[in-house]
């Protein structure tokens, strides 16, 4: 388990109600799914056998949620998507079974939107834990915050693109 993971692991240990994760960026290059995405450029499909693709986030998901942890992502994304996008689409149903709802905004739809300049997970709506990101896409480590009036900001950004987005089973790519 990595350093950010398990700073991930127990901030979501002490969430009580919600987890909101605000994706901005087309392309990612982290860790492990780099390598599954360079698979699945070369045609690899996952399977929908939970057994073949759960691991520690799904867990971990799972079990907030077994707890009453709200989970909700957002993406805005570029269209026509990135190959990247297309990989995440395809991947999205995992997340959904562990328990995530997700959504998905076209960028033209949020240019008027104040968004925060970084990615996000904000915790019971206080706690942010910012993913900084290297040109490439590459992890450059998280960063925490608890500024309320930062916080207020990204709670306030992520509800405007959720009621913005479209569902992931009505979103089409």
């Amino acid at each position: 388990m990595s350093q950010t993971d398990l700073a991930f692991v127990d901030l979501l240990a002490n969430t009580l109600h919600s987890a909101v994760h605000l994706e901005l960026r087309d392309s990612y290059g982290i860790g492990e799914e780099a390598a599954e995405y360079e698979k699945w450029r070369g045609g690899w499909r996952p399977d929908p056998d939970p057994g073949t693709w759960w691991n520690e986030f799904h867990t971990w998901v799972r079990d907030a949620t077994a707890r009453g942890v709200e989970f909700r992502r957002a993406r805005v994304v570029s269209e026509p998507v990135s190959d990247y996008i297309r990989y995440e689409y395809a991947c999205t149903y995992q997340n959904a079974a562990a328990g995530e709802s997700v959504r998905w905004l076209p960028r033209r739809q949020a240019s008027e939107l104040a968004l925060p300049g970084n990615d996000f997970w904000l915790f019971d709506g206080h706690l942010i834990m910012w993913n900084h990101f290297t040109g490439e896409g590459g992890s450059a480590g998280p960063e925490m915050d608890e500024r309320a009036d930062v916080a207020t900001f990204c709670a306030s950004a992520f509800e405007t693109v959720w009621a913005r987005a479209t569902p992931h089973e009505h979103y089409r790519i």
